[in-house]
């Protein structure tokens, strides 16, 4: 028997891919209580996209060789950007908000120490800032 997919399916499915929204990892569960939990933080305010791109990536590799499982990157919300009152620059791809985390996305050396990509909670920095959980380098194949 073949069931045909009503109006209401086609157009919850087409919110579902227009949600700009991330669906959560199930296989990776935050802990909320991790006594050993260890976190670093960098600030990438004032940097250039170039300076913030190799900024970003040394910090992640010596955290990763440091054993730290949580990054709080900091880029700033983009409100000072000198792209905003430029017409040929694109907006989302020269504030540091959206250009480090796609090279962070991009760059395969990068993606393999890390589990997942989150955006900060208000008190680190809300939509200024996004977190980076590492993997254990013991436990990378």
């Amino acid at each position: 028997m073949i069931k045909k997919i009503t109006d209401k399916d086609k157009q919850d499915w087409e919110r579902f891919l227009k949600d700009k929204e991330k669906i959560p990892n199930k296989d990776f569960v935050i802990k909320k209580n991790i006594r050993h939990q260890k976190i670093k933080k960098i600030d990438l305010h004032g940097f250039t996209i170039e300076e913030a791109n190799k900024a970003i990536e040394q910090f992640i590799e010596k955290c990763f060789d440091e054993s730290v499982t949580k990054v709080i990157v900091i880029t700033g919300k983009g409100l000072r950007s000198k792209s905003v009152e430029n017409p040929y620059l694109s907006k989302d791809l020269s504030i540091l908000k959206y250009s480090v985390p796609e090279f962070i996305e991009n760059n395969t050396n990068l993606i393999k120490m890390i589990i997942d990509i989150t955006d900060a909670k208000i008190e680190d920095g809300g939509s200024g800032a996004f977190y980076i959980f590492l993997k254990n380098k013991f436990k990378i194949k």
